[in-house]
């Protein structure tokens, strides 16, 4: 099974004695080939070129130095090469017989570290220089397809987002043509129930008025033949029944002189 691997191509600086103030300088280009547990790096500033093969039992004491697993190790000098870190100073400094290390800078706890590794001159600078060329070609060419299938897509999605954001419009008036005619109509029809109920109201209260029971008239009769008795006596004098009765008692009741007789 052939282990799986990544590419990664980064463009270094490194400032020349008259470029110290401005920062830039002479670039070279670190392109990666990355592993599970090891790395190889080319290198190249045009015109020489050099190679790193970090093999897997050196990754793995670099890596047992910083107590880390060689996986952890390769991933953070991916990290680093992949991408130009802010902040990490980088450097491309001779090591003698043609040689170079490559050394950059990291934080870890608080601590400034720094990674270095020893690279040797390519036997094909020729080659090694048209690989890393053929590579960034390719990875360009990439880019470039990439952008336009994104430009497409982006002009695709813009098209439906448009053509439902015209949707959501229309549906929106729709919905508020709807809401005032079913609000008109109903308007319409509650209306008419009321003027029904009051039509049937007042047609419930002239029969009413119109139709009495026979029950009802005997008794407004009666009580009005009441009242009139009523009346009638009211109008005799009072005191000719006082008087009256005061001679009935005087007629029947004995005198006191037979009754002394009597005894």
């Amino acid at each position: 099974m052939e282990e799986t691997k990544k590419h990664t191509c980064l463009k270094l600086h490194f400032p020349n004695n008259s470029d110290i103030n401005s920062g830039e300088g002479e670039p070279i280009f670190v392109k990666g080939t990355w592993f599970h547990s090891h790395f190889d790096l080319a290198i190249t500033d045009g015109i020489n070129a050099w190679h790193c093969h970090a093999s897997e039992e050196e990754v793995k004491q670099r890596a047992a130095q910083w107590d880390q697993p060689a996986s952890e190790y390769v991933m953070l000098a991916e990290r680093y090469l992949g991408f130009q870190q802010p902040g990490s100073v980088y450097a491309f400094d001779d090591a003698g017989d043609g040689h170079k290390r490559l050394s950059w800078t990291f934080d870890k706890e608080g601590m400034t570290l720094q990674w270095r590794w020893k690279c040797m001159p390519s036997s094909n600078c020729k080659k090694t220089t048209a690989d890393i060329l053929d590579f960034l070609m390719d990875a360009n060419t990439t880019l470039s397809e990439e952008v336009v299938r994104k430009t497409k897509l982006y002009e695709k999605m813009k098209v439906e987002a448009e053509k439902c954001l015209a949707q959501s419009e229309r549906i929106a008036n729709e919905r508020v043509e709807f809401e005032s005619e079913i609000y008109v109509k109903f308007l319409g029809v509650l209306n008419s129930k009321k003027a029904k109920l009051r039509e049937l109201r007042d047609q419930l209260s002239k029969q009413g008025n119109a139709e009495k029971s026979p029950q009802e008239e005997d008794t407004e009769k009666t009580e009005s033949f009441d009242e009139e008795s009523d009346d009638d006596k009211s109008d005799e004098d009072p005191l000719k029944y006082v008087t009256s009765s005061s001679k009935d008692v005087r007629a029947n009741k004995p005198s006191r002189a037979k009754r002394s007789r009597h005894t």
